[in-house]
């Protein structure tokens, strides 16, 4: 195989590039990135050296950059995880988001339709988000079966997304596969989502805002174990299915904040209290989802799935990670998004 992977120099790409790379030498894994102010190649700095690892710097929304991706490495499929995923950035600027989840979607689609012989095997996994279904109440958990129902202009743009695809594939039997997944943390990640910002700012001893009460809830998922899921779901997965990947982790905000909190003290050496005493309540988010939470059934009986890992080990690993890599925190927020993130609650 010769595989595509959008968004490869991102956070989860990064992640998922790793995996296969390293697990799976026979096949060429090609990292498609734009190489925003997400996306970092020294993510992948370990890998960077491997015979069976490419990258392409090139933009999603230009038909001939993926053509010239399609054409010099023969593109056999393709792991698409490209996106402009920040909810506040979406509020602000909602048309970037339009153009790069939907028109970069239909893109690559249309681009792949082209040079793929449809009776050989080939294979276009979607990566997707839970907040096309909108907001849950205090019971009950997102099926692959949930109306979608999105709330902000970022889960609008995965929304259509998603129907784009699943439009080909029932229109043209293209070989589609998609997965949704809950909110995920780990390693790599661009500090401006709710637990890397809040470590660094623990770490600077800045504010930690936290929207209204603190009370909309998450399931939080391990990102490497949803690396692992995509690369079951694109190499076991059913074509035409949509698969939910979730970490069975539901937290309040304002849980997750104070218990990192206390892990921060005490992996600082700080007195208890110290980093808790910086949480701030700013303004609500307009159209703020209350609770999102995966029911992960389907690709834990059909595929075998499971979480590797609970939310408390996983979080411990993360802050580890963090402060043994300040160095990569202030190289991705070196440029002018470190005036962005930092003044990003200000007015609210």
């Amino acid at each position: 195989m010769n595989i595509l992977v959008t968004g490869g120099a991102g956070f989860i790409g990064s992640h998922v590039v790793r995996l296969l790379v390293n697990k799976y030498p026979e096949h060429t894994i090609v990292n498609f990135d734009k190489l925003t102010y997400a996306g970092n190649l020294s993510n992948l700095k370990d890998v960077a050296d491997k015979s069976n690892y490419k990258f392409v710097k090139g933009d999603i929304c230009s038909a001939d950059d993926v053509n010239n991706a399609f054409t010099k490495y023969k593109i056999t499929d393709v792991i698409h995880l490209a996106a402009e995923s920040h909810v506040d950035r979406s509020i602000e600027g909602p048309m970037e988001f339009a153009m790069t989840n939907v028109i970069g979607t239909l893109n690559l689609l249309n681009v792949a339709k082209k040079h793929w012989d449809l009776n050989e095997k080939h294979t276009f996994h979607h990566v997707s988000t839970d907040e096309v279904y909108g907001s849950l109440g205090e019971e009950g958990l997102f099926m692959e079966t949930t109306p979608y129902d999105p709330r902000s202009p970022y889960s609008a743009s995965k929304a259509s997304s998603d129907h784009f695809v699943s439009a080909f594939f029932h229109t043209y039997n293209f070989p589609v596969k998609m997965s949704n997944c809950s909110n995920n943390y780990g390693s790599h990640h661009f500090p401006e989502k709710l637990i890397p910002l809040m470590i660094q700012n623990i770490i600077n001893m800045k504010s930690l805002p936290v929207y209204g009460k603190g009370e909309n809830i998450r399931d939080w998922l391990w990102v490497e174990d949803h690396a692992r899921a995509i690369e079951t779901i694109f190499f076991n997965g059913r074509y035409g299915e949509s698969y939910n990947v979730g970490g069975l982790n539901e937290w309040k905000n304002i849980d997750l904040i104070h218990f990192l909190c206390n892990l921060m003290d005490k992996k600082l050496n700080r007195e208890p209290g110290v980093s808790a005493s910086l949480i701030t309540y700013v303004k609500d988010r307009s159209g703020h989802d209350m609770r999102y939470a995966i029911d992960a059934t389907k690709l834990e009986s059909e595929l075998g799935w499971n979480p590797s890992i609970t939310f408390e080990e996983g979080l411990e690993k993360t802050v580890d990670w963090y402060l043994e890599n300040e160095d990569w925190v202030k190289e991705v927020t070196s440029g002018d998004y470190q005036k962005y993130y930092d003044s990003m609650y200000s007015n609210r």
